[in-house]
């Protein structure tokens, strides 16, 4: 994985040439992607924020601007949950699909080389280039089908 200081690089460079300002905020929230897995909401990142570092003014539309920006990029990625909104995730990490439960919304992230063979074979038998893909299966995870019972 890259380190923070070469991702940080890379952050400084997309602002300049997007014509933004690098801010203590814009760092923290690529910070925060970068030391902590787990997928969050653009609500989650800012009352975080806001949580653990008081001294700090953030506003809401700065969180959602500069994922939007660490997303178009390739810096973070996200998956979309419909009206519920998107969850981010940093994009630097190894290729991985996801199981969604759609009652607790936990999220399981998974990598079968399997899968990932057949998709380069389907692109391949029909003459399809490939660039990147997503994966994420929908359904109930093992704790709320239980408590179907």
């Amino acid at each position: 994985m890259i380190t923070y200081d070469a991702l940080l690089e890379q952050f400084k460079q997309l602002l300049k040439q997007n014509g933004l300002k690098f801010t203590k905020q814009r760092e923290l929230i690529l910070k925060f992607l970068y030391e902590n897995e787990g997928h969050f909401t653009p609500e989650d990142i800012y009352m975080l924020m806001k949580k653990n570092h008081p001294d700090v003014t953030i506003g809401i539309a700065t969180v959602y601007r500069t994922l939007t920006l660490l997303e178009k990029e390739g810096i973070a990625s996200s998956i979309s949950f419909g009206v519920q909104g998107k969850k981010y995730e940093l994009g630097e990490k190894e290729h991985h699909d996801h199981l969604i439960c759609t009652r607790c919304g936990k999220i399981i992230e998974f990598f079968d080389d399997i899968i990932e063979q057949r998709q380069e074979a389907i692109a391949k038998q029909y003459n399809f280039k490939m660039q990147d893909h997503t994966m994420k299966i929908v359904g109930l995870c093992e704790t709320c089908q239980q408590e179907e019972k």
